[in-house]
């Protein structure tokens, strides 16, 4: 954790809760051998630092009705559009992730469709419409294979 102010028990703090973001803070106080107080202090000093970005409940997509996760490198017709590229993908709620990139794609997104013609509808209907993209490959997944945080070391 370069550059930052991050100590042995920060560590050990990163490491429970991205384990388990619902853990108590009393239960990571006595795994810490600190007070509850404390715990709080710390995970407070890390979410300044923008060492913990937030926590989250995970929606399981399927359960929702989404079978279909794709991704889509986007070639743009010129660099400078980017930014109005990426304001109106934005504006696309099944887009999940975003990246700017280098290689092949300037940008490569995360999309969720209900099934493979609800991707082609929103491939031809809302993507492919804005000005600035000049083509899309998309990749669709078969399965999630695992997903997880990096590693506290």
């Amino acid at each position: 954790m370069d550059n930052l102010p991050i100590d042995s028990l920060d560590k050990k703090i990163l490491s429970l809760i991205t384990k388990n973001a619902r853990i108590p803070f009393l239960e990571v106080a006595r795994e810490c051998n600190v007070s509850g107080a404390a715990i709080h202090q710390r995970i407070q000093r890390l979410i300044n630092l923008e060492v913990i970005k937030g926590s989250e409940f995970i929606i399981n997509p399927a359960k929702i009705g989404y079978h279909t996760c794709a991704f889509m490198g986007i070639f743009l017709k010129k660099a400078s559009l980017f930014n109005k590229v990426v304001e109106l993908l934005g504006e696309i709620p099944q887009i999940v992730e975003c990246h700017y990139t280098t290689g092949q794609y300037a940008i490569f997104i995360k999309i969720y469709a209900r099934n493979n013609e609800h991707l082609k509808s929103m491939l031809h209907d809302s993507l492919q419409s804005i000005t600035g993209i000049s083509s899309t490959e998309t990749i669709i997944s078969l399965e999630e294979t695992f997903k997880r945080q990096l590693p506290i070391e």
